[in-house]
């Protein structure tokens, strides 16, 4: 087990950050790539545990695999059912959306997949993809609900389908589903949610049609590999923002961000806090929209976050959380009972790590109420949860003593140079092994 040893900042963070690849888009673009004919040509993607575990159970059902310098190569076009599992590790996101992929694919007609995880991604819940794939025809046994799920690929018939929430796993596992469906898939949607899937499609050559809540695949259509490059993940980097608008004097900027407008509740948030986030320069990677951020430390207040940006910023909750607690007046959350159900239960996780850190914080069953001010420092855990470790090591750079995160481990699911990047800046952040 490793913790990590943070020491409060007695200077400005300053310095230029390059976040990595986004996380999202390279979960997606392993499975493209893995189900297009052709070659795929992929640079920037993450190289992280979950993306990586994507991208192996891509190369165990027949996707050739290779890397040359930066650039990941994935020919595809034609898959078969391994010999053993497919272990997706802590990826719920790989899961989520190979259930999708492969409920209906032609070619596994007939045979039998598996997919696994580890303790943690074995507890969450994935009968809200199960679900709706079953209403389409699709052959999926689970444990209650929950991983293993074993895979029986079958003819799927397209649906319309109200998403309970607007969550874009969900919405994305159905959409590779229907690409393979007879008939046309339409869902429709109670609100925003991430829309790389929607952007991905057409690149490879998919048609997918969009309305204001709602987004159809008509089934038969084929991918085509293509070249493409990933842009710096907007969640990753909340971490090292969040640090640059909390220490005093921080001037830092972030390259070749993605900016996506689905997911930029955080830059919002941010704003309304009174941080100083400036675009310097916008661009477009793909389909994608890309810029260069600068953010500088500033006096910030705690706010009522709207419940109406909470799926725009759903991952990036903790680090607001922790902000929350050290910034002045008081933080409420409403609408974000989602966050019970990822890597860990984050509302009630983070609120008791909050007050091991002498942070008044009372948890409701939708969210919280902090009151900022001061922060102690001590000893806390992530739980297994890799962006509840990230967002206490930052709140550790202004807290009044160190603090100590258990579990820190879990940072190399998602962001493995954390650490280096931050300490690039000039944070005092150390790995500390366990024996």
């Amino acid at each position: 087990m490793s913790r990590l040893l943070v020491k409060p900042c007695r200077h400005g963070l300053k310095g230029r950050c390059q976040p990595p690849g986004d996380k999202s888009i390279s979960h997606r673009l392993a499975i493209l790539g893995g189900l297009a004919q052709g070659e795929t040509r992929i640079r920037g993607f993450l190289e992280a545990e979950d993306t990586r575990a994507t991208l192996a159970a891509m190369a165990a059902m027949g996707a050739e695999v290779s890397e040359q310098g930066d650039v990941i190569r994935i020919r595809g076009g034609r898959l078969r059912a391994p010999d053993s599992p497919l272990d997706l590790g802590n990826s719920g996101t790989g899961m989520r959306l190979l259930c999708g992929a492969l409920a209906g694919r032609p070619e596994l007609l007939g045979q039998r997949l598996t997919l696994i995880g580890d303790a943690s991604l074995s507890s969450r819940p994935m009968g809200r993809v199960c679900d709706p794939l079953s209403l389409m025809g699709a052959c999926i046994r689970s444990r209650e609900g929950r991983a293993p799920l074993d895979i029986e690929p079958a003819p799927l018939q397209g649906i319309e389908y109200a998403l309970p929430v607007a969550i874009a796993q969900i919405k994305s596992a159905l959409l590779l589903a229907g690409l393979v469906a007879e008939g046309t898939t339409t869902l429709l949607e109670p609100g925003p949610s991430r829309d790389h899937s929607e952007r991905l499609l057409p690149a490879f050559g998919a048609a997918v049609k969009q309305s204001p809540g709602q987004v159809a695949i008509q089934g038969g259509q084929a991918l085509t590999g293509i070249e493409c490059r990933v842009p710096g993940d907007l969640s990753s980097a909340t971490f090292a923002m969040a640090a640059a608008l909390l220490v005093p004097d921080s001037d830092v900027v972030f390259d070749n961000l993605g900016i996506n407008p689905t997911r930029d509740g955080i830059l919002r948030i941010f704003r309304a806090m009174g941080g100083q986030v400036v675009i310097e320069e916008e661009s477009s990677l793909g389909a994608e929209p890309v810029a260069r951020l600068r953010l500088s430390s500033a006096p910030l207040r705690g706010i009522d976050v709207p419940p109406e940006w909470v799926p725009l910023a759903i991952d990036e909750f903790p680090m607001l959380m922790a902000m929350a607690a050290a910034v002045e007046g008081t933080t409420r959350i409403r609408g974000a009972e989602e966050l019970r159900v990822k890597e860990s239960d984050r509302l009630a996780v983070m609120s008791e790590q909050l007050r091991h850190l002498g942070v008044n914080v009372e948890e409701t069953p939708d969210g919280a109420v902090i009151q900022g001010g001061r922060v102690s420092g001590g000893r806390v855990d992530s739980h297994g949860d890799h962006r509840i470790a990230m967002s206490l090591a930052v709140l550790g750079l202004v807290a009044d003593a160190p603090v100590e995160i258990d579990n820190a481990q879990w940072i190399r699911t998602s962001y493995p140079v954390f650490v280096d990047d931050m300490n690039a800046l000039g944070a005092g952040i150390e790995w500390q092994e366990d024996n």
